[in-house]
């Protein structure tokens, strides 16, 4: 398989137009038909780019024998279950494909442990206020971003095998969860001692930090 059809399957695969791929890589449609279809050259930094963008590697797209599916999955990040989540504090390794509910694109720079989850009920709706987060909205999840201040994460609490979605509160040596709705009960939640940080929310379909 040449490079340019590599680059073309890896395209159709993640659901991207030429004209989309072309806008992130700073070129422009005829030039990357072009490559495509193997009638114009390429230079190593055209390469990198379209590889970054790709979600794979530079060699990846010289390869002769390549699962395309494979590869077009690499710049995509597993969307899983809340249960699955409380768990993923001690997953070194990414899921296998099988074990994700699906797999979507992160609009964000990310680490390789970055997961997706579906938002669930109104905990972290703010009426007029940003960040809000909706009943059902997908939110991005990095497990090796350094949690800070006012940071968003997603805790598993000692007491429950599953993870809650909160806005972390640093004060000195405590800390605290907060409910972004003003009117969720019990907003406020010490959690010194008896919680883990399985990661750190860094989008929400779009980048928000």
């Amino acid at each position: 398989m040449s490079v340019g059809a590599t680059i073309r399957k890896l395209r159709k695969a993640k659901g991207m137009t030429i004209l989309e791929l072309a806008t992130q890589v700073g070129s422009d449609v005829g030039n990357l038909s072009r490559l495509e279809r193997g009638v114009q050259g390429y230079s190593q930094d055209t390469l990198e780019k379209l590889a970054d963008a790709l979600g794979v590697t530079v060699g990846d797209l010289f390869a002769t024998e390549i699962n395309v599916d494979d590869l077009a999955i690499r710049g995509r990040v597993p969307l899983i279950s809340w249960v699955a989540a409380g768990s993923w504090c001690n997953v070194s390794d990414p899921y296998a494909v099988g074990d994700a509910e699906d797999w979507i694109a992160c609009p964000v720079k990310h680490g390789s442990r970055t997961f997706a989850l579906r938002v669930k009920g109104d905990s972290m709706h703010n009426p007029g206020s940003r960040p809000s987060f909706d009943d059902g909205d997908i939110i991005f999840v990095d497990p090796d971003r350094e949690a800070v201040h006012r940071s968003l994460v997603i805790v598993r609490l000692d007491d429950d095998n599953r993870a809650t979605f909160k806005r972390l509160l640093i004060d000195g040596d405590n800390k605290m969860l907060e409910a972004l709705n003003p009117a969720w009960p019990n907003r406020i939640l010490q959690v010194n001692g008896n919680a883990t940080i399985c990661g750190v929310v860094i989008a929400r379909m779009e980048s928000f930090v």
